[in-house]
């Protein structure tokens, strides 16, 4: 079992007192206050590490480079990440609707790295995953995607070479497709949230056992073999070692306000690119969940005081008017104290005002999309007849001494694959046996439709989603049309989970691939 970077590095950084070396410093916030989009066709153009905005890149071709630096993360707290332009998260690139694209990736790691477009329904042979669609870039090599961006939405971009320990460094950052027919906002702002480790501790401190950590050279940032020691630890279910939460690459008092004027509408498109789940409020405002994954919500109703819970992966877009003068939190609401760390200011310009206090232990109802918005026309119903029928069940098990994460008892490579041909209409039925465990599952390639939830349909919107968080007990049953063909990932995106053994794959038997994998080239798709 490989486990996220970030824990490796506290194990390193607390027994051996090193960090990464060669590491150039950055302080990158992120602000995409009154984005003007027209007009705009700029290559590549991004801001310099030491400016205060991460870039925003707009127009049809980008670079992107993977490179070491440190980034402060919280006041006083500098952690070395790994990151695509010299911040984390990478710059968001926003594209239109129909637009061809052409992204430039070059690789300045030590290590070999992917991009895999999150939620985009590109051609297979871009998905980014290293040994199934395409061989990881190497150190020094550059690599060229190139898709149209037909469905828009709110979307993120990501490494999936040993995605549990990259992503985990920071190598992430959104992509936005914006609709030829979208009304705009006034205020569009994008906030990815994240979990950290602050400090460093000793092994001892943690309840783990079976830990694969293949790999931490520390002076290099490479991921060359540990000790022998090291690969019986397992961190099982034990997610406490998170605790410095972030927005957009900071916490606390370094998250950026969010300034709005009174009378604006506000677009917020929030994207969990953790391994935590988080349960965000609003304050002050009522508002509407506008979009789950990108895709729409049929007329959706006014909310106040309804907590948004958002999964590793998830997307949701949420919208309000500024209506309230004053300063208003958005934040986690949770008990957890790295969740202060967690929440940005809506500040009203021009007024002055404390922000109002949060109560983090009130019992706040969160917003059930199996009842949310107003029923619709629905591609798929729970009664008709499918050509193929699947189910997954989700399960933690321990095998060989290791806790590992199952789809219907087995572990990747083993898993059984959900095989198709292109027409075919697909239900799926996901039940997590986990007894403590959310498992976010997440389809590349398509979009689903969730037909049910605990055996009862849906009586809201119809919802169509790429990544659904199944909690302990719970079962959905979800359709899709197998209309995109290639070899595709299917799998948990608690990537600790992934990389545990609880990845499948959906194969079309009628598509022909002519990738041919380099056994040289260290590929780690989970």
């Amino acid at each position: 079992m490989r486990i996220g970077w970030k824990l490796k590095c506290t194990i390193i950084i607390g027994a051996l007192s090193v960090i990464l070396a060669g590491c150039t410093g950055s302080t990158v916030e992120m602000d995409h206050s009154k984005m003007n989009m027209g007009g705009i066709n700029e290559s590549s153009k991004t801001t310099n590490a030491q400016t205060e905005k991460t870039a925003v890149l707009t127009g049809k071709e980008f670079n992107l480079v993977a490179t070491q630096s440190n980034q402060e993360i919280a006041p006083g707290k500098t952690l070395p990440v790994w990151t695509f332009n010299n911040s984390v998260p990478g710059p968001q690139i926003r594209v239109k609707q129909g637009d061809r694209i052409k992204i430039n990736l070059k690789n300045e790691l030590p290590e070999p790295v992917t991009i895999h477009w999150h939620g985009v329904p590109v051609p297979n042979n871009m998905d980014g995953i290293p040994g199934v669609t395409q061989n990881a870039v190497q150190p020094g090599q550059t690599y060229t995607y190139e898709f149209i961006a037909d469905v828009p939405g709110t979307y993120w971009y990501h490494s999936h070479q040993d995605s549990v320990n990259q992503l985990d460094r920071g190598l992430y950052g959104s992509f936005i497709v914006l609709g030829t027919n979208e009304e705009k906002a006034d205020r569009d702002y994008t906030l990815m949230l994240d979990e950290w480790i602050s400090s460093g501790m000793g092994m001892s401190d943690m309840n783990m056992s079976g830990m694969d950590h293949s790999g931490m050279n520390m002076n290099d940032g490479s991921s060359s073999n540990m000790n022998d020691e090291m690969s019986s630890m397992s961190m099982g279910d034990d997610m406490s070692m998170y605790d410095l939460f972030s927005i957009n690459g900071k916490s606390g008092s370094l998250v950026d306000q969010l300034p709005v004027k009174r009378g604006e509408k506000v677009r917020l498109r929030l994207i969990n690119a953790g391994y935590l789940s988080h349960q965000i409020h609003l304050h002050g405002h009522e508002f509407k969940v506008i979009a789950t994954d990108g895709q729409p919500i049929n007329n959706p109703g006014i909310l106040k005081d309804n907590l948004v819970s958002i999964a590793p992966g998830e997307r949701y877009d949420i919208e309000f008017v500024a209506n309230n003068p004053g300063q208003w939190l958005i934040e986690d609401h949770s008990d957890n104290q790295a969740a202060l760390g967690m929440r940005a200011i809506i500040a009203y310009e021009g007024i002055s005002a404390e922000f109002d206090k949060s109560n983090a232990t009130e019992n706040l109802p969160a917003v059930d999309l199996a009842m949310y918005g107003q029923a619709g026309k629905n591609t798929f119903a729970l009664d008709q007849k499918y050509t193929l029928e699947y189910t997954m069940n989700l399960n933690t098990e321990m095998k060989n001494g290791n806790m590992v994460y199952t789809i219907n008892n087995k572990t990747f490579p083993d898993t059984d694959a959900l095989t198709v041909k292109k027409g075919d209409t697909v239900k799926v039925r996901l039940a997590n046996n986990s007894k403590t465990e959310d498992h976010p599952m997440h389809l590349h390639g398509h979009f689903f439709q969730i037909l049910s939830k605990n055996g009862e349909p849906l009586q809201g919107s119809p919802v169509f989603k790429d990544t659904l968080n199944v909690r302990p007990g719970e079962e959905y049953v979800v359709a899709f049309e197998a209309n995109n063909p290639g070899n595709w990932m299917f799998h948990c995106h608690d990537l600790h989970h992934a990389s545990a053994g609880m990845v499948t794959e959906l194969k079309y038997t009628d598509y022909k691939t002519d990738f041919v994998a380099d056994p040289n080239a260290r590929n780690r798709p989970e």
